[in-house]
């Protein structure tokens, strides 16, 4: 099977897990029904009690955000991956995520920020520690060079996310029970909330960022041969890896900004698509996050429950647990590999 087929499995497997999420659980509908409720909504008509609601304001929007998620995150995970050619090189490695988070929780501890507001604050915390980051890493050219800034990027990153860690610690300890209950929730990154205003700005701003990479996918492949070697084919190095690292950012942040830094999503889903397909492939990352995530959400939300008596998990939580283990495994194969 050639690697498109591969990626277009990927994609038929998100459209089946989508169906899965929306059509079973602890709240089942039929195919007819499902399209009825559809048919009825846009057409305005009498709504079906109860199975209308579950259907387009929680089930519905819930697995579209989650989609979205996936996608914004496999997306950002795999370009920093394969611009930096380093499988750690991830938002939830790099500190993006943790700025993101401290911020966030700022907002909510301090400032008793809710809804939007800790949205936005979400995003400008990212961004501004990508430009501390990226503004340490900065320097030189060439191959070795490159691989030098890299290795500087992920190690400040590392650094700068352990600093933002204890800062979250420190206001958690600091806020009151039922604020840091309310901080808690949104850092293990969770679909609860969803609904289709969130939907609705996530998919406004991917509509921007997706084809602003698809402009830089071309210069990201000539930049895998090196600095000096792109820049003898016409490629302004400096500039096109400040607009990737832009974008990549952007990707994580607005997911973030979604429903809050759910774990390892970005690192597992670069790493998982090239096994898959055979080598880096932004598609195949993207679709590898949507299945990430509507898989953990689908478990979180129906399975869990069975098993803890009732208790709803962040998807976040699944996740994590997820990666953990995937980053062990990564790291004892990738000492083999040098032995």
């Amino acid at each position: 099977m050639n690697p498109r087929s591969r990626t277009a499995l990927l994609g038929a497997g998100v459209v089946i897990l989508f169906a899965v999420t929306v059509l079973l659980g602890s709240y089942t509908v039929t195919i007819p029904d499902f399209f009825r409720i559809i048919a009825v909504q846009l057409a305005g008509g009498e709504k079906i009690p109860g199975a209308s609601f579950i259907v387009m304001e929680n089930k519905l929007p819930r697995a579209v955000l989650g989609i979205l998620i996936g996608v914004a995150f496999g997306l950002s995970g795999g370009l920093f991956q394969t611009m930096l050619r380093n499988p750690l090189a991830s938002p939830d490695v790099i500190g993006i995520s943790y700025g993101a988070s401290a911020a966030a929780v700022l907002a909510i501890v301090v400032f008793g920020a809710s809804g939007a507001a800790v949205s936005a604050a979400a995003l400008a915390g990212a961004i501004g520690v990508a430009v501390v980051i990226y503004a340490i890493s900065r320097g030189g050219s060439g191959s070795r060079r490159t691989n030098a800034a890299g290795n500087r990027l992920i190690l400040a990153g590392v650094g700068i996310a352990a600093a933002l860690g204890a800062v979250v610690n420190f206001l958690m300890t600091w806020a009151d029970i039922r604020t840091a209950s309310e901080a808690l929730i949104w850092l293990n990154g969770s679909l609860n909330s969803a609904n289709w205003e969130r939907v609705g700005v996530l998919l406004a701003s991917l509509a921007v960022l997706v084809p602003a990479l698809a402009l830089l996918a071309g210069p990201l492949r000539m930049l895998e041969l090196g600095d000096d070697a792109a820049a003898g084919l016409g490629i302004r190095v400096n500039a096109v890896r400040f607009g990737l690292v832009i974008t990549a950012v952007a990707l994580a942040a607005v997911a973030t900004a979604a429903a809050g830094p759910v774990a390892f999503v970005a690192f597992l889903a670069g790493p998982i698509a090239r096994r898959v397909v055979g080598w880096p492939s932004l598609p195949a990352s993207a679709f590898t996050g949507a299945l990430i995530v509507l898989a953990a959400d689908y478990f979180a939300y129906n399975v869990a429950p069975l098993i803890l008596a009732g208790t709803v998990l962040p998807v976040g939580v699944i996740t994590g647990a997820l990666g953990a283990p995937f980053l062990l495994w990564l790291l004892a194969t990738s000492n083999r590999k040098e032995a």
